[in-house]
C-alpha cells in the first residue's frame, strides 16, 4: 500500500528485454536520488511511477536497484518501457503518516494528456482517461497520475471516456516526473480505492434487484 507521496525521482537508465518476443518483460535498472535506499532491501515493495514493484537487486552504494516488469504490466502501463525519470515511493509502513490518500500501486489504465500549461504560479494538467474508468471520476475527488496523489478540479465526459483537470502546483512539479510531461503524454492512473469498491457494491445491489 501506497499514499501517493513520492519520496524523490528516480531515473531507468537500463531496461533489458528477459527473452526474445513479446511475451517476456524486461529487467530495469532504476538509479534513486541519494538516501532513497537507506533501508531498503531485496523483495521490498517500490512504486515506480504509480506501479508496485519488487526490488530484485540492490546496489546502495552506486544508489541502484533492479526490478523485473512482467510483459502484460509493460502492456498496460506506460514509461516504464525504457530510459527516463520515474516517480519512486516506498511501501507505506504500518505505523506511518497517510499524507496523500491510500493507493494500491494497480494501474487501472493509461490516460493521455491532453493540456499541461503554466496557469498563474501553478500549472493546470489535462488527461483523457479511457471509457472504462471514466464513472470513477468526481470532482474533488482522487486519482494517482503516474504515482502522484492528486485532487480532480473537474471532470468532462467525451466520446472516449472522459477528460479531468487537475492544478498542480510548482513544488509539485518541481519535484515529481510530471514536470516532463507534455501533449500526447501517457500517464499511468490509478482510480480511487473508495470509488472501487462504491462502483462494486452498487452493482451487486443492482444485480439483486
Amino acid at each position: 500500500m501506497f499514499t501517493g507521496i513520492v519520496s524523490g525521482v528516480g531515473r531507468i537508465i537500463e531496461a533489458r528485454a528477459l527473452g526474445a518476443g513479446a511475451g517476456f518483460g524486461k529487467a530495469l535498472s532504476i538509479e534513486a536520488p541519494a538516501g532513497f535506499l537507506d533501508g531498503v532491501g531485496i523483495s521490498d515493495s517500490i512504486a515506480l511511477s504509480g506501479a508496485c514493484m519488487t526490488v530484485v537487486s540492490l546496489d546502495a552504494a552506486a544508489r541502484r536497484f533492479g526490478i523485473e516488469i512482467s510483459a502484460e504490466s509493460l502492456d498496460k502501463t506506460a514509461g516504464l518501457d525504457g530510459p527516463g525519470e520515474v516517480n519512486l515511493e516506498k511501501a507505506l509502513r504500518a505505523d506511518g503518516k497517510l499524507d496523500g490518500h491510500l493507493v494500491s500501486g494497480h494501474v487501472d489504465g493509461v490516460g493521455r494528456v491532453t493540456r499541461f500549461e503554466r496557469v498563474g504560479e501553478s500549472w493546470e494538467l489535462r488527461v483523457e482517461a479511457p471509457a472504462a474508468l471514466a464513472r470513477f471520476f468526481a470532482v474533488k475527488g482522487s486519482v494517482a497520475v503516474d504515482g502522484v496523489s492528486l485532487t480532480v478540479n473537474a471532470v468532462a465526459d467525451v466520446a472516449s471516456g472522459c477528460e479531468f483537470s487537475i492544478n498542480l502546483i510548482p513544488h509539485t512539479v518541481q519535484n515529481t516526473s510530471l514536470r516532463g510531461l507534455s501533449v500526447g503524454r501517457g500517464v499511468n492512473l490509478e482510480i480511487d480505492l473508495i470509488a472501487r469498491y462504491v462502483e462494486r457494491m452498487l452493482a451487486a445491489a443492482h444485480r439483486a434487484v
